[in-house]
């Protein structure tokens, strides 16, 4: 499926190298024929796994851009987000979704704050309570297990959760205000798979996965941006997140033998593959 003239607003960082961020959604989406515009939250040197990088907060930036498109009536099919750099980026984003007064847009948000049952070096508990905000704000929710324990204030454990303490967990988010909810790393019942929610069929469900055992950075940007590539394209949300997880992990095994994993999946070789 190629989309038909949709327009997505991708407000993430913007890498020097490294595909993460809006290096690893721009050619994803843009290979589902999507017309895919950027609101950069930060510039980033590189990958933060190095341990080496430098940022640039382009909030002022953001601020401004969001008033000129206002004043010029730019508007978005959908509007997703990623990696904020500050809470005041929260609060910009909120601005830039009610400007689409006239042509609501779909609003997708990948709350990235960690991993592992704890936050990234640099994410203040006030993100994480902005976050929340934004939270209320989505259509399609994407948060990794960690980070739907930190939105919803659900303890986080290493073992397995129950079916029913997963049904928990997603009644948790959506009481934030998110309509439709995907956790993407989630151990239900011993099952490493795919949580979600889509609130359209009143419908729960459970994608099952095979772990693999490498870390790339930027698995998560590839998941996001083709479920939404997915959903663009009318696809249901269960549909389109077995299609992404299908995807990543496809894209993983294609580059185990790459030495640099740092750097992220090598996408634009694989791009073929973002087309069914």
């Amino acid at each position: 499926m190629i989309s038909v003239n949709k327009k997505l607003c991708c407000v993430n960082d913007l890498p020097g190298v490294g595909k993460v961020a809006l290096a690893a959604m721009t050619p994803i989406c843009s290979a589902k024929g999507i017309n895919i515009h950027t609101l950069p939250t930060a510039l980033v040197s590189n990958t933060l796994d190095y341990g080496a990088f430098e940022i640039l907060d382009t909030t002022e930036y953001m601020e401004k851009t969001v008033e000129v498109w206002k004043h010029l009536g730019f508007t978005f099919d959908c509007i997703s987000t990623g990696f904020l750099v500050n809470p005041r980026q929260v609060q910009i984003i909120r601005r830039l979704i009610q400007n689409q007064t006239d042509h609501p847009a779909l609003v997708v948000v990948d709350p990235i704050m960690g991993d592992d049952g704890g936050l990234y070096p640099g994410v203040s508990e006030e993100q994480v309570y902005s976050m929340r905000e934004l939270s209320a704000c989505a259509d399609i929710l994407i948060p990794n297990y960690t980070e739907a324990c930190l939105l919803s204030e659900t303890n986080y454990q290493s073992d397995s959760m129950t079916y029913a303490q997963a049904e928990e967990l997603i009644r948790r988010l959506r009481n934030l205000g998110a309509r439709s909810v995907v956790i993407t790393s989630a151990l239900v019942d011993e099952i490493n798979c795919v949580l979600g929610y889509d609130h359209t069929l009143n419908h729960l469900f459970i994608i099952p996965y095979e772990m693999i055992e490498v870390r790339f950075p930027g698995t998560g940007d590839i998941f996001s941006a083709a479920l939404i590539g997915e959903v663009l394209c009318g696809a249901s949300l269960e549909s389109a997140a077995r299609y992404a997880a299908e995807l990543t992990r496809d894209m993983i095994v294609r580059n185990m033998e790459k030495q640099d994993k740092l750097s992220g999946v090598e996408i634009e070789q694989y791009i073929s593959e973002v087309l069914r």
